[in-house]
């Protein structure tokens, strides 16, 4: 029996991720609808060879973000991206504020 060389890594199992339909299923979100906001960048997927859709876990927090953000500010879906990005934004600047004033 041969032993690995360094540096390679052998992965445990496969990556958890979720189909368009058990994502719609878990979201509540009709398949169409994710189709939607994916195609509005608002959704982060990865395609297999045959083009099918897949998400990882995470991505059900971000569809209740959106939900929310949408309900609450009454936005288009299309507006949303902006928002979110701008939300983004103002966390990554308050995280990195947070961590200068630790360092002093």
């Amino acid at each position: 029996m041969t032993e690995p060389t360094a540096g390679t890594n052998w992965p445990l199992a496969r990556p958890y991720r979720l189909s368009l339909d058990s994502y719609a299923r878990i979201t509540g979100v009709h398949p169409d609808m994710v189709r939607r906001l994916v195609t509005l960048g608002l959704l982060e997927i990865t395609r297999d060879a045959e083009g099918n859709l897949w998400f990882a876990p995470s991505q059900v927090r971000e569809m209740a973000r959106i939900q929310r953000l949408h309900l609450r500010l009454n936005l288009t879906y299309a507006s949303l991206g902006l928002v979110m990005d701008l939300l983004d934004r103002i966390a990554a600047l308050e995280r990195s504020q947070r961590r200068s004033r630790s360092d002093r």
